[in-house]
């Protein structure tokens, strides 16, 4: 199993089988025992037993519940000691910004969101963020210097070596910005840098509606639209960052003008912007409609989305055409990437079956029985968190990983001297 994401560990078999060791601890649901890794990975239980106590001795790992087996004594199953240390996960939307601090066990202790306009560029953006970070920092006690390592995850293609974003279609004047390393000198402690909907699929993935599966596609529905695809229990980047990149799929060559500069995207069909202006149209056309109370300019998804809950037919109808536009590219990525299950998040998925009925229906319809009989499509279980708590799992890599290679040590023998 080959599962950490953000981390290059010195490349030797004793390095390698840690690292493959640590991951199985962290991402088997119910946990593992010592002799379960045994048989995962193929090594003898000495060797395993070798490994797991020099994590246990680097604070990372610890002896958690017993389950009993059917016959014999009962087995000890190990889990990462949430009390090791603190991680941050950051989602950075292209309206919002959503701060998430997490024990070592990914429990949230807290968080906060609030609403950004990304298009003011990188130095307002992170302004804006290390504020809310601060904040946070502040109402728990906490000081940057107990935080073990940052992930935040933001709406573009991602060089991840670099740690920038490469010509993003929403984020003017962020084109080859130093994020990473601009964020590392700024807070002192390790980030990792990575595509929002890539995020959204490894939170999902390891906390949320896609835990076990091999092969998931996330697709964060908001302003815009992305997908993170995990293959083979490996996000898929693609050889410069920008897969997954659904929102700029042609619908129609003749229609609405994207954000990218082209013609007839899905985003400019099934985005937040797209909806709202949807919306506007509606409004403007003298439709009965909820919406017409609002001022005109000030109508977003959100509001449609809530309207069409409170059983407003012409928001529901923008929502089913939107979800049938989002149908059409979802079954052509359902037919070339076969994926076990397909999580649909981000702030315009939160309406629930109104969005995903037309999906499902228009998949069905146009993917090969093959696939489209194979995959579950569902929403977001950990809805606004997807992002991150993706960025935690991405965080947490990092902080482990370092530790267990001796390249930083534990900040925090226990979370709870902090909290006394």
């Amino acid at each position: 199993m080959n599962l950490y994401f953000t981390h290059t560990p010195q490349q030797n078999v004793k390095n390698i089988n840690k690292h493959a060791v640590l991951d199985l601890i962290r991402f088997t649901p119910g946990g593992i025992s010592r002799a379960g890794i045994a048989k995962e990975i193929g090594l003898s239980r000495a060797a395993v037993s070798t490994i797991v106590n020099d994590l246990i001795e680097t604070g990372i790992i610890r002896d958690a519940a017993q389950r009993a087996k059917t016959s014999g004594r009962p087995r000890t199953l190990l889990e990462v000691d949430p009390d090791a240390g603190y991680i941050v996960g950051i989602d950075m939307g292209a309206s919002h910004i959503r701060v998430v601090l997490t024990n070592f066990g990914a429990t949230a202790l807290a968080e906060k969101e609030i609403s950004i306009d990304i298009a003011k560029g990188p130095d307002f953006c992170i302004s804006q963020t290390n504020d809310l970070l601060e904040s946070l920092l502040a109402e728990t006690g906490l000081t940057m210097s107990l935080i073990s390592a940052i992930g935040i995850g933001v709406p573009g293609p991602i060089a991840s070596e670099a740690g920038m974003v490469i010509a993003p279609p929403i984020m003017p004047g962020w084109d080859r910005f130093p994020i990473r390393g601009t964020l590392e000198k700024l807070w002192g402690r390790p980030v990792s840098v990575n595509n929002d909907a890539e995020l959204g699929a490894l939170g999902e993935w390891a906390y949320g509606a896609g835990r076990g599966a091999r092969d998931l596609a996330y697709i964060k529905v908001g302003t815009g639209i992305g997908a993170g695809l995990l293959i083979g229990g490996r996000i898929y980047r693609g050889s410069t960052g920008s897969a997954g990149e659904i929102g700029h799929l042609t619908m129609d060559n003749d229609g609405p003008l994207c954000t990218c500069g082209n013609r007839g995207c899905l985003e400019a069909f099934s985005g937040g912007h797209a909806i709202a202006q949807r919306a506007l149209e509606a409004i403007q056309a003298g439709k009965r409609t909820q919406l017409a109370q609002m001022k005109p300019s000030d109508v977003t998804a959100k509001d449609v989305a809530a309207a069409a809950r409170r059983g407003d037919l012409v928001a529901q109808q923008i929502m089913a055409e939107a979800g049938e536009h989002l149908g059409v590219a979802m079954a052509g990525l359902v037919n070339i990437f076969n994926p076990d299950i397909v999580v649909v998040g981000g702030g315009v998925a939160q309406i629930g079956d109104l969005f995903l009925e037309p999906i499902r229906k228009t998949v069905t319809q146009r993917s090969l029985p093959a696939a489209a009989n194979n995959v579950r499509i569902t929403t977001a279980v950990l809805g606004r968190r997807s992002s991150s708590l993706g960025a935690v799992v991405q965080a947490l890599s990092l902080a482990v990983h370092d530790i267990a290679e001796g390249k930083q040590a534990l900040i925090l023998q226990s979370t709870s001297d902090v909290a006394a």
